[in-house]
């Protein structure tokens, strides 16, 4: 069965976005430090890189070796949006979860205005690889229940205010580390998968 993967950059105070949806303030080092910490992630999670600059980083003609599909709120959509990208990964089966948007903006991306936990469920029961949620923490709050891991990168940050990690209601959940890294950059990743 596929999983859902919560695939997300955190700040330390547990803020995946700031208060206008700013990603922009996770420090990354030197530009040594950037380059080894992005060929990393980059290398093991390829289909994470937008489409439209997968070229750019020689990604390209890489498969996707975790995800097919993607998941995803407005507000992580909207920045993508704003830049003219409808379609920002191609190269995976894209939900987008709105109770605002009226209709999908591309052919290419499925609006979801109903429960996004009944479409991850059928989700899981089709073949295929993983399912990645890459955000917001409204949805992720709520597919809290069909969660499976989750991979945070946490940066050296704190935010003071934002989008928070999970926003839902109260639903204490466990998880067990399975792995960690540390890059030079200070960033730590941590794998986790439900208890």
């Amino acid at each position: 069965m596929r999983k859902l993967v919560y695939y997300v950059g955190v700040s330390l105070d547990g803020y995946i976005a700031g208060p206008d949806g700013e990603f922009d303030f996770y420090p990354v080092g030197d530009e040594r430090q950037a380059a080894d910490y992005a060929a990393w992630v980059n290398a093991r999670y390829p289909e994470t890189v937008p489409t439209s600059i997968r070229g750019h980083v020689g990604l390209a003609d890489i498969p996707n070796l975790r995800f097919d599909t993607v998941i995803m709120g407005h507000g992580t959509y909207r920045p993508a949006l704003k830049l003219g990208m409808t379609s920002p990964y191609a190269h995976l089966r894209q939900y987008v979860v709105s109770s605002t948007l009226t209709s999908s903006p591309d052919p290419a991306v499925t609006l979801v205005r109903g429960d996004p936990l009944a479409l991850i469920r059928s989700l899981k029961n089709d073949d295929g690889q993983d399912i990645w949620l890459c955000g917001g923490g409204r949805l992720a709050g709520s597919l809290l229940p069909e969660i499976d891991e989750l991979i945070i990168k946490s940066y050296p940050v704190a935010a003071g205010s934002g989008i928070a990690v999970f926003d839902g209601d109260f639903n204490p959940t466990l998880f067990t580390v399975t792995g960690r890294k540390v890059f030079t950059n200070d960033v730590t990743m941590t794998w986790f998968t439900r208890r």
